[in-house]
C-alpha cells in the first residue's frame, strides 16, 4: 500500500483508510503521528436529492449549531477552509448501520436517538438520521456527522429516520442498492 498523506493548515496526516463517502465529502481514518482522527475532504460531486451552498462553511455552522444544542458528536479539531478539509475526533466503534446489518443493535440506541430528538426538535433542527451517521462507543451513541437542517416533520426521526433503524424494506433496499 502506498502511504498517502494530506495536510491541514500545514500539518500532515497519514491516511490509513477510507471510512466512507457521503453527500458532501470523503471521510478518512488518519493519524497525526500521535492519535487517530477523521479527516474529511469536501467534494463537489453532484447529489440529485440534496442542494448545497458553501459546504465548508455549512460544516462550521452546523458544528456550532449542534454543539450549542448539546448533541454528542466528535470534536472539530481543525479546519482548512482553503483546502476544504476538516479534522475531527475519531469515535471508535461500530456504526448503527453495521449493527443493524448484523442484528447487533442494542435496544437502548433508539432511546438515545430519541433523547437527541428531545434536544433537536425544540431547537427547530433535524439531523441526518441515517444509521451510518451514528457510532456506538462504550454504550454511548454519537452522531458523527455535523449535518443539520431546519426542522421539518417529513425528515424527523419518527417519519423518516426510523425507517432505517431496523431491517425494514427501506433499509434492505438500501443494502441491496449499495452491495
Amino acid at each position: 500500500m502506498v502511504t498517502k498523506s494530506l495536510s491541514v493548515n500545514g500539518k500532515e496526516y497519514q491516511i490509513l483508510k477510507l471510512l466512507g463517502k457521503g453527500k458532501g465529502g470523503y471521510s478518512y481514518l488518519a493519524c497525526d503521528g500521535n492519535r487517530n482522527v477523521v479527516l474529511k475532504q469536501i467534494h463537489h460531486e453532484p447529489c440529485s436529492y440534496y442542494q448545497f451552498g458553501n459546504k465548508i462553511q455549512a460544516e462550521i455552522n452546523d458544528y456550532k449549531c449542534l454543539s450549542k444544542i448539546g448533541i454528542l458528536m466528535p470534536v472539530m479539531i481543525d479546519i482548512d477552509i482553503k483546502k476544504e478539509r476538516i479534522v475531527k475526533e475519531f469515535i471508535a466503534g461500530k456504526t448503527a448501520y453495521e449493527m443493524i446489518l448484523n442484528n447487533e443493535l442494542p435496544d437502548y440506541c433508539i432511546a438515545q436517538v430519541k433523547k437527541m430528538c428531545g434536544l433537536l426538535y425544540p431547537a427547530n433542527t433535524n439531523i441526518d438520521y441515517f444509521p451510518t451517521n451514528f457510532v456506538l462507543q462504550d454504550g454511548i451513541l454519537y452522531y458523527i456527522d455535523y449535518e443539520c437542517n431546519d426542522y421539518m416533520d417529513e425528515w424527523n426521526f419518527e417519519n423518516w429516520g426510523i425507517k432505517y433503524w431496523s431491517k425494514t424494506k427501506e433499509f434492505l433496499d438500501y443494502v441491496n442498492e449499495h452491495a
